[in-house]
């Protein structure tokens, strides 16, 4: 844990001041567990000087994507690429350490496959984030990030409100649930994010229908779920393609996610960067695992067989309408080829529409301006965000940079390889710092 009373020997190097710590870590998911893992071993290598970190997250506890853990729901990245394994194939932190531990590896190892259930990972990240034993200050919001002359100061609301001191700043906030324009959430219109504790909510189903919006994997989990846990229910899956696209998971189409794919993607020039997006948002956008779209389909046809039928696929179709009534909503689906409509009263509504990243704006004030000309990109190779005039210490992202970095912006696929570069990149600056303190003593 991070003292503020820790002896002179100890404190930051190059701090002048024994309040301040090296990182301020906004966000502890993934991303940020990562880069607290890549810095206690680092700080526990022999002749490393210590680099101290204290974390901020708006949760009570650690938890990732928690309304979204439905069972069979299967991870659609291997487990190698853990919290650290790519980065140190020896951790102590790796998934395999994780399940040895808990007496499983054998029988994960019987199940001859790289992916496993999401719940199985989370208990993974969990496991991992109270081993770390970082300094993180739960049921705290970072709310503004300000600029002083030697470090930044992180302003808090919440459990822990006040602020905190830093030499350099690592923004993980995650994702936010996005909706379509004009719908807002409600208890029986909400996204996919919030869909256990939503679900758990809901009066007894006075239409045994649900509406389901979406063309993406948790689209159609969400729908095979609904399916599932209410065997009267009618489930109708709305999207405006024709049907749902495989996720493309082929070999070479993944090398588009290997951490040497983020050199070549930084330096190329822009045009070059969007073709390689839009030929591969397959990989990950909008698109759904073969076995689920097979299971969706062969659910479908069996029901047609029968003749009762529970779930509806709508495809090249959006909802036209929705209005709420006291026990349900009323909805109309417009197949946008035909010009159709079918009228759908449903117990709720689940957008699964995606995600937008962090705002960066709100949080750091006249610090960032994204549309500031002639600075080229962004954010620099080692996740380090241009600010609007010279800092002392830096500003890096963990996510929320797929213009620059690619596709693993926001997927696991690479934080582990990330957080021990923008460690490097910190640590690096760190010791130019020292260096400079020493000369002009």
């Amino acid at each position: 844990m991070t003292d503020d009373r820790m002896p002179a020997e100890d404190a930051p190097r190059g701090s002048t001041r024994d309040d301040i710590v090296d990182i301020v870590g906004v966000g502890f998911g993934p991303s940020n567990l990562s880069l607290a893992i890549a810095l206690r071993e680092r700080n526990g290598i022999p002749g490393n000087a210590p680099i101290t970190a204290a974390f901020v997250e708006a949760k009570p506890a650690f938890a990732w994507h928690p309304d979204m853990l439905l069972p069979g729901a299967t991870m659609q990245v291997s487990f190698l690429k853990d919290l650290v394994t790519p980065r140190n194939a020896a951790s102590d932190f790796s998934f395999v350490a994780f399940l040895h531990e808990h007496g499983r590896l054998h029988h994960f190892i019987n199940r001859q496959t790289f992916f496993p259930t999401r719940i199985e990972f989370h208990q993974y990240l969990v496991w991992a984030a109270d081993r770390v034993a970082a300094d993180v200050r739960y049921g705290t919001r970072a709310t503004r990030v300000i600029d002083h002359a030697d470090h930044f100061e992180v302003v808090l609301d919440g459990a822990r409100g006040g602020s905190l001191r830093a030499r350099d700043v690592v923004l993980a906030g995650g994702l936010t649930a996005q909706l379509p324009e004009g719908v807002r959430p409600r208890a029986r219109q909400f996204h996919n994010h919030e869909l256990r504790s939503r679900l758990a909510g809901l009066p007894p189903l006075a239409h045994d229908a649900f509406v389901v919006v979406g063309a993406g994997q948790s689209a159609a989990e969400v729908a095979l779920h609904l399916h599932g846990q209410y065997p009267d229910a009618r489930v109708h899956a709305v999207f405006g393609k024709y049907g749902y696209t495989p996720a493309d998971d082929s070999p070479y189409a993944n090398r588009i996610f290997d951490a040497e794919a983020v050199d070549a993607f930084h330096g190329a020039s822009s045009d070059m960067k969007a073709r390689l997006m839009a030929y591969h948002r397959g990989t990950n956008y909008s698109a759904v695992d073969a076995s689920l779209i097979e299971r969706l389909y062969e659910i479908e046809y069996a029901e047609r067989v029968v003749g009762a039928r529970r779930l509806f696929v709508h495809g090249a179709s959006a909802l036209a309408e929705t209005r709420e009534l006291p026990d349900g909503v009323s909805t109309r689906i417009e197949n946008r080829l035909t010009g159709e409509t079918e009228p759908v009263v449903a117990d709720a509504v689940v957008y699964a529409t995606g995600f937008t990243s962090m705002p960066l704006g709100a949080l750091l004030g006249d610090l960032y301006d994204p549309d500031a000309p002639g600075r080229g990109p962004r954010v620099e190779r080692d996740y380090r965000l241009r600010l609007t005039r010279p800092t002392a210490g830096g500003v890096y992202l963990q996510g929320g940079t797929e213009d620059t970095h690619g596709l693993t912006s926001s997927l696991l696929s690479n934080i582990a390889v990330r957080s021990a570069e923008i460690l490097e990149s910190i640590a690096g600056r760190a010791n130019v710092r020292a260096h400079e303190l020493v000369r002009s003593a």
